[in-house]
This record gives structure tokens, sequence and C-alpha cells, in this order.
């Protein structure tokens, strides 16, 4: 933590007592590197695993069932919807990311990735939650980048089905799972932070996320669905 502390202020240039940026300030930088942040790292990225975990284990099912439809249908040419929908499933899980945080902490500020934990009600608050929201943009943007790469390899194949359906729904479906997941994770399990922080009932603006949420998975799914069904 002191090696981190004094790579910023050699970076800086500024007195570490100054407050003209948030790593020019002391009380900033010892709330954001303590000895909690590894574990704030790792709250932080659970989510995103279980996203990962939970992807894998779709995209398995998926193709598996697309192997079922072709060994029913031999010599009948099948087009896979599994590659677009996987790609735009993870783009909808980043983009479902980058719309929390810049909606609801940024635009709105509702609430921010710690201000359960760490309020942000002062300059120290304040700086430490902006922080943490910028790793967890950081792990958005890698999300993206990986979804963004998945629809590149898809450029030169001809064995996949490019409908409008999959595509849509695979963004609904990935937005939907990431914000119930992190909904779960973040705001009923690790209490990081509530959707509306000051409100006098956090419970109330925690389900109507998860309501949300959960409509947009099942529209997803249903836009995937009936594509294969029309198929």
């Amino acid at each position: 933590m002191k090696k981190a502390f004094l790579l910023t202020t050699l970076l800086t240039g500024i007195n570490s007592t100054g407050s003209a940026c948030p790593f020019c300030n002391k009380k900033v930088l010892e709330g954001i590197y303590n000895s909690q942040f590894y574990p704030n790292l790792l709250t932080m990225l659970s989510a995103f695993i279980v996203l990962a975990v939970i992807v894998v284990i779709l995209v398995a099912m998926a193709a598996k069932r697309h192997r079922y439809r072709l060994a029913a249908n031999p010599g009948t040419p099948i087009l896979s919807p599994v590659p677009l929908t996987t790609a735009s499933m993870v783009l909808g899980i980043g983009m479902g990311g980058f719309m929390d945080g810049i909606v609801l902490h940024q635009l709105l500020q509702v609430h921010e990735m710690l201000s359960n934990k760490i309020p942000a009600t002062d300059y120290t608050g304040k700086s430490i939650n902006m922080f943490w929201d910028g790793i967890f943009h950081f792990f958005c943007m890698l999300v993206v980048l990986a979804g963004i790469i998945l629809m590149w390899k898809l450029l030169s194949r001809k064995d996949i089905d490019r409908s409008g359906k999959l595509f849509g729904g695979g963004l609904l479906l990935g937005w939907g799972l990431f914000n119930i997941v992190e909904g779960l994770i973040d705001h009923q399990l690790l209490k990081l932070h509530n959707v509306i922080e000051f409100s006098a009932d956090h419970n109330t603006g925690n389900f109507i996320f998860l309501g949300v949420s959960a409509v947009m998975l099942i529209i997803g799914y249903v836009l995937v669905n009936r594509k294969h069904q029309h198929r």
C-alpha cells in the first residue's frame, strides 16, 4: 500500500495534503489503499465471475440443443444460432454494466459502487466511491471488448444464423442477466450499495430493479426462442 501511495505522489508531483485531485489527498488514498482494497476488488469481480460461469453454461446448453436439431434433421442445412446469441449476450452484459454506471452512478447519482459501505456524503467518500466506479467500468469495458471480438469472429463464418431476433434477444438476455446477478450479489448478498441509497426503504428500489431486469430477461428469451420455433 505504501508503494502505491509513493507511486501516486511521484506521478502527480503534488503534495499529498492537497485537495485539488483525489490522488493528491491523503485521506482518499488511505481510504482506497487499505486492508480492504483486495477484498473490495474481489467482491466487485465476483459478479462478473458468476456471469461468466452462467454464460458458459447457457452456451453449452444451446450448443447441445443445436446438435440435437441437426441429428433430428439429417441432411438438412440448419444455421447455428449459438454464435450470434453468445456474442450479443456478452455485449448485453457489458452494456448493462455501462448503463448502470452511467445512468444510476453518474447521471442520477442515486448510488455508487460502495456507497452502502462508504457513504458518498463528503469529498473523501465521494472520491473513494468514484475510484471503485472506475474499476467497475473497467471490468465492463473488458466484457464489451470480449463481445466485440466474438462479433468480429463471426464476419467470415457462413454457417451461422444472423437473425435480428437473435441479436436483439441476446442483448436483452445479457442485459437482464447482468442486472439480476449484480442486483442479487451486490445489493442483496454483499450489500455494497442499494439502487436508491438515500431512500428510507432500500428494498423497494432494489426489488423494482430486479423486477424490470426479469422482464428484460424474459423478453430476450422469448425473442430467441421464437426464432428457434420459427425455424
